[in-house]
């Protein structure tokens, strides 16, 4: 129950950040009485003052003695970090498809034997994984593959922006597949033939291969 709640009040304070943003609320305007909070977002009122506190908290809204809670003039900037973690999972897909295609297309120029090899090694985890069904193992190589394509790429910004998205990743692994590693099993005959298609620098069929990883992540 605790978890929902928790869930909840970031919800109700994601939607008043996005009213802020939208200018229905402006620096420095004092935001509505709880009782009419609460039935803007459809919410009780614990949840309200949960969501309220933690703008506060994070400097969004301001407590002015005699006056009640008011937009701070200056919005502190929202990490990236933080953004991500909001972002659905349609959200995260289009970007991970976007840098995942760069990426290959560069290990497929840059890659050199040592790459090759450490892809080759997740890729055996990942196998060796499935077949001892076990799941947390199969989420960390084939995590691992991923990242040794990005680490061939040779490009280190672009490297670090994928490594972001890996806790996102993690995170839709462990909600859409609870038990079991049949989505994993399914698609190691893709992650091979990627692998295969790096290898032989063939940047067409790595692409394919690549789009139809990605469109089975659903």
């Amino acid at each position: 129950m605790m978890n929902s709640e928790e869930k909840l009040s970031d919800r109700i304070c994601n939607q008043i950040r996005q009213d802020i943003s939208s200018g229905k609320y402006k620096g420095g305007d004092k935001i509505p009485p709880e009782p009419e909070l609460m039935k803007l977002y459809g919410v009780g009122r614990s949840t309200i003052r949960e969501a309220v506190k933690t703008l506060v908290t994070n400097g969004v809204l301001h407590v002015r003695q005699g006056v009640g809670t008011t937009v701070s003039t200056a919005q502190p900037t929202d990490s990236l970090d933080n953004r991500l973690k909001r972002a659905d999972f349609d959200e995260i897909n289009t970007v991970r498809k976007l840098l995942e295609k760069e990426i290959v297309l560069l290990a497929v120029s840059h890659h050199n034997t040592a790459h090759l090899d450490e892809m080759a090694q997740w890729l055996g985890k990942r196998r060796n994984a499935i077949e001892q069904e076990d799941r947390q193992q199969c989420m960390d190589a084939d995590i691992g593959f991923h990242m040794a394509i990005a680490h061939a790429a040779g490009n280190r910004v672009l490297f670090d922006l994928y490594e972001s998205f890996t806790q996102l990743i993690r995170n839709f692994f462990q909600a859409r597949e609870a038990k079991g590693v049949s989505h994993f099993a399914l698609t190691h005959h893709l992650h091979e033939q990627l692998y295969q298609a790096i290898k032989a620098k063939k940047a067409k069929a790595a692409q394919q291969v690549l789009e139809q990883i990605l469109n089975n992540n659903y």
